[in-house]
C-alpha cells in the first residue's frame, strides 16, 4: 500500500465534492474525490483522535484552538499537486483509520487496487482540518459537524484552501 507524500485539497463546485490530489514518492499522481457524506462520517473520528493528543486539565476547546493556531502558523507553502486530465481519478467509497500514539493513518479506498494513504501527526491533521473547514464554508455545506475550536478559527484566507504535505 503506497503512501501519499504530498496532497492538495480543493473544493470543485461543478462536482460539489472535494478533490484530493495526491503524489506518491515515485511522482505518480492520484486524484481522490471525497463526498460530503463520506466526510461527515470521517471528520468526527479525526476530531476524536486530536482530543487524545492533548489531554490535560485545560478545557479541550481552548487547547485545540491554541494548537490549531500554532499549526497554521507553521504551515509552509509548496506548489500544488497537479491534477492533470490523465491522472488516475477515483471516487472514494470508504476510509480506514489507524490511530497511533503520535501518527494517524488514513487510507482512502476507491477499489482494492486503488487507494491512497496519509500518515499525519497532530499538527499536520490540524492544518488539513483548517483547510477542509475553509473549503466546507466555500461549499456552503451545513456547518454543524465542526467543533467550536475550528468554527471560530481566524483562518479564512484564500491560501487556507489548500494543503500541502
Amino acid at each position: 500500500m503506497s503512501t501519499l507524500e504530498r496532497i492538495t485539497t480543493e473544493y470543485v463546485e461543478l462536482e460539489d465534492r472535494f478533490r484530493l490530489s495526491g503524489e506518491y514518492e515515485n511522482g505518480q499522481i492520484i486524484v481522490l474525490w471525497l463526498t460530503q457524506r463520506l466526510l461527515v462520517r470521517l471528520l468526527p473520528h479525526l476530531f476524536k483522535w486530536l482530543e487524545t493528543q492533548s489531554a490535560g486539565p485545560i478545557p479541550q476547546d481552548i487547547v485545540q484552538s491554541l494548537e490549531l493556531e500554532a499549526a497554521n502558523a507553521e504551515r509552509g507553502h509548496e506548489a500544488p499537486v497537479p491534477s492533470a486530465a490523465d491522472s488516475l481519478q477515483c471516487l472514494v467509497h470508504s476510509v480506514d483509520i489507524s490511530p497511533g500514539s503520535r501518527i494517524l493513518s488514513v487510507q482512502f479506498r476507491a477499489s482494492p487496487e486503488m487507494s491512497g494513504q496519509l500518515h499525519l501527526n497532530a499538527q499536520q491533521l490540524r492544518q488539513w482540518l483548517s483547510i477542509l473547514h475553509a473549503l466546507w464554508k466555500t461549499a456552503e455545506w451545513p456547518s454543524g459537524i465542526w467543533p467550536e475550536w475550528i468554527a471560530t478559527s481566524a483562518l479564512n484566507s484564500e491560501e487556507s484552501k489548500r494543503f500541502y504535505h
